[in-house]
């Protein structure tokens, strides 16, 4: 089972072991799916579990060391945007379909947001100072898609 690789070995094994479903009906986890219309290079059947709370997926891969220690600090970033922000829709009533987007090449999105038709794609990076831009063949495919990177310097926005 290859669900949630930027987690570690041990936490696939937990997840494994208690089941996707269980951790996901007890509100542990959220899981989100590939997003594909159909272009050939997409990544379509992949899924990406997100925990609510860092903390619980800290201990199942028993690493509480500090983020400038740390060798999955973006993985840590990812989880944290994408739990608030699922709190944040639920508080607002902003009721949206949530999906990431890779393709075989290793292009990726990490969350987008399906709302009302339109497209809001968000890339998440822990250090405000790397760019990245929408990916140019998820502009071609998929037209005028919003397209935002959220940092450490930017996320209050993104959560309030």
């Amino acid at each position: 089972m290859n669900v949630i690789t930027k987690f570690g070995i041990k936490t696939v094994n937990v997840i494994t072991k208690f089941g996707i479903n269980l951790v996901n009906r007890n509100k542990i986890t959220t899981v989100a799916a590939s997003f594909s219309r159909n272009m050939r290079t997409e990544i379509r059947k992949g899924k990406k579990v997100y925990f609510y709370d860092n903390g619980i997926r800290n201990a199942l891969i028993r690493n509480f060391a500090p983020t400038h220690l740390r060798q999955d600090t973006g993985a840590l970033w990812e989880n944290l945007m994408m739990s608030e922000r699922m709190k944040q829709n639920a508080l607002t009533g902003n009721y949206a379909n949530l999906y990431f987007w890779r393709t075989h090449d290793k292009q990726k999105i990490d969350l987008i947001e399906e709302r009302d038709g339109q497209l809001h794609c968000y890339e998440f990076k822990y250090n405000p100072r790397r760019s990245s831009a929408l990916p140019a063949s998820f502009a071609n495919s998929y037209g005028d898609a919003e397209y935002t990177v959220i940092t450490t310097g930017n996320y209050k926005d993104f959560v309030e």
